[in-house]
């Protein structure tokens, strides 16, 4: 949850299951805010702690909660008495901050819109974005603080606790309408939200996915959590006829399917009937993208389905799984927005998801080894 917020190609295609990429071999040219992500910014604050601290806060050695109020202290202690490590995190700036680090050049390809608060916390989240080269345009306002995420590390264990706080206070009308705003996301050519942002602003995802759909454009969408299928399944459904690719594992798969009725518990099944519900853009078919752990990758389009086995790792390689799904996404966006053919999407998605759970938090050497 630091990194994914709490629960937060060869074979060619035919013209028919493209999601509209053009046939020439070289990569579109990338320009600054090509890719456009909105989302629930939250500050990564990692330390090393001991069972007492755990105890103080009756937390659980490895375990993903949201922050009550018992817990609100715990931030700042953290940071007063432990050696911290800060990381600009939530699910889809993780995501947009990793394809960036895939594509190296150009800086601020990545463009990031989401909520902060006027605070010290705030503007260590402004310095982190800004050194993983994203660009990132928060609104900031002073009612709420800014979000945090804490993962307080014992041993080999992670306990995660977010308090979403300023993240939840993102406004249409006071940030994504302002005319230098709105022209970043006319920029931009693929687009990005995870689904924890159908909690906080369905209106300002509907203008973005509306844009994206009117002007053929792409436009990607994260199931994100079960609790989002079968809570918010109102807010997600006014979305999903503008969905272009949907992100998503197993275990929200299912919880979707049994939302919508699926009367099916198979994975590719749920993913052919997702890929064939109604769509506004009929120029570009959609496509459905599942990931399964360890277990193979299945990508839905037309009528077809492939698999894509997962790199393999030894599970003793394996340090921390939470950065697992942004980064798969970070990864395929990186190819998508270059409108590399979708099996070449998958190859990086995996390879930025191999990387990162070798790793603490969602964190990146300083350059890929892709090819």
């Amino acid at each position: 949850m630091a990194s994914e917020e709490p629960k937060a190609k060869k074979p060619k295609l035919s013209e028919e299951e493209k999601p509209e990429s053009p046939t020439k071999k070289t990569p579109a040219k990338l320009s600054p805010n090509s890719l456009f992500g909105m989302g629930n910014p939250l500050l990564d604050i990692c330390a090393v702690v001991d069972k007492d601290f755990l105890d103080k806060y009756t937390l659980k050695p490895n375990d993903q909660i949201l922050a009550e109020d018992k817990h609100k202290p715990l931030f700042e202690e953290l940071v007063k008495k432990s050696k911290v490590e800060y990381h600009a995190g939530g699910a889809t700036q993780n995501s947009i901050k990793i394809a960036q680090w895939m594509i190296q050049e150009p800086h601020r390809v990545g463009t990031f819109f989401g909520c902060i608060g006027k605070d010290k916390f705030g503007e260590i989240l402004k310095q982190k974005a800004e050194a993983a080269h994203i660009d990132a345009h928060y609104y900031e306002q002073d009612a709420e603080p800014t979000g945090t995420c804490a993962a307080c590390i014992t041993g080999d264990n992670r306990s995660l606790i977010a308090n979403l706080a300023a993240a939840n206070c993102y406004k249409k009308e006071k940030h994504l309408d302002l005319e230098e705003n709105w022209e970043l996301v006319e920029k931009a050519k693929v687009y990005y939200i995870a689904g924890f942002f159908l909690t906080v602003s369905v209106e300002s995802i509907l203008k973005v996915a509306k844009h994206a759909s009117e002007n053929n454009k792409l436009f990607c969408l994260n199931l994100s959590a079960p609790f989002i299928c079968q809570f918010f399944k109102d807010n997600l459904m006014q979305v999903i006829p503008y969905v272009d690719v949907l992100f998503g594992n197993e275990t929200e798969a299912a919880a979707f399917a049994k939302e919508q009725d699926f009367e099916t518990e198979d994975t590719k099944e749920i993913a052919q009937k997702a890929q064939a519900l109604p769509k506004v853009n009929t120029k570009r078919k959609r496509v459905i993208v599942l990931t399964q752990g360890k277990d193979e990758t299945i990508m839905a389009l037309s009528d077809t389905v492939k698999t894509f086995p997962v790199l393999k790792i030894d599970p003793k390689d394996i340090v921390d799984t939470n950065g697992a799904g942004d980064a798969f996404v970070g990864g395929f966006l990186s190819e998508l927005v270059q409108e590399k053919p979708l099996e070449q999407c998958v190859k990086a998605a995996h390879y930025a998801a191999n990387v990162i759970i070798r790793r603490a938090g969602c964190t990146f050497p300083e350059k890929p080894d892709f090819k």
